[in-house]
């Protein structure tokens, strides 16, 4: 039995600016092509002005009173626009926001290894929560694991800011901790510094890393 297509209901976007004969107002402030300031015209005329020049009379401040218009080639305008907005996708940098969690009688090597984790983390460019979980009568020694959250901050050598101070929820407690800009500086002295002694001898088995994207399990 075939399955039925659904169909996006939704009506599609449509272009709102206001071009040529869709400009309905009785008189407008012109703008010329090259940016000059033309005054305050009637509309048939900014009109038979853009005829003239091969252009488009385009509204580009709709709410003013009149509305200001620009001679243009709209088709190459919203083509330049697209462009820019693509570049500016392209270059906006995503933040993820990892998460360790610990313990408040955390052994110091767990300690170590959960402190090279966010250290990884922070270098990625990556912010990272830390909770302390607390359990039983470790509720009643909040103290512990601000204690602890401040020494891992300490500890971290000015490679994170803390974006959100300790705040205990319930049975946890949590900061926020967010790359620093010595982040971008410690990046570039290890790609500069560092030869070629990343990869390993040909007869050494190679270590395996622990995955990026998997917080390690709690302490």
């Amino acid at each position: 039995m075939p399955v039925p297509r659904r169909f996006d209901r939704r009506p599609p976007e449509r272009d709102t600016t206001r071009i040529n004969e869709r400009i309905r107002v009785p008189q407008v402030r012109l703008i010329g092509a090259d940016g000059e300031q033309l005054g305050i015209v009637d509309t048939p005329e900014a009109l038979k002005r853009a005829q003239e020049a091969d252009l488009d009379l385009v509204e580009v401040a709709p709410n003013s009173k009149p509305p200001v218009t620009r001679l243009l080639d709209y088709s190459k305008y919203k083509y330049e626009q697209e462009q820019k907005q693509k570049q500016a996708r392209k270059h906006q940098q995503q933040v993820n926001i990892r998460e360790i969690k610990l313990r408040p009688k955390i052994a110091t090597h767990d300690y170590e290894t959960k402190k090279g984790h966010v250290e990884r983390f922070l270098k990625h460019h990556d912010k990272v929560k830390v909770t302390i979980m607390f359990r039983g009568r470790e509720q009643a020694h909040p103290e512990r694991g601000r204690d602890l959250l401040q020494k891992l901050f300490e500890d971290l050598g000015g490679i994170a800011v803390i974006e959100s101070a300790p705040l205990q929820e319930g049975r946890n407690m949590s900061m926020l901790l967010a790359p620093s800009k010595e982040v971008d500086k410690i990046a570039g002295t290890d790609s500069t510094d560092a030869p070629a002694a990343e990869a390993p001898a040909a007869d050494a088995p190679a270590a395996e890393a622990p995955a990026a994207d998997s917080p390690p399990a709690d302490a």
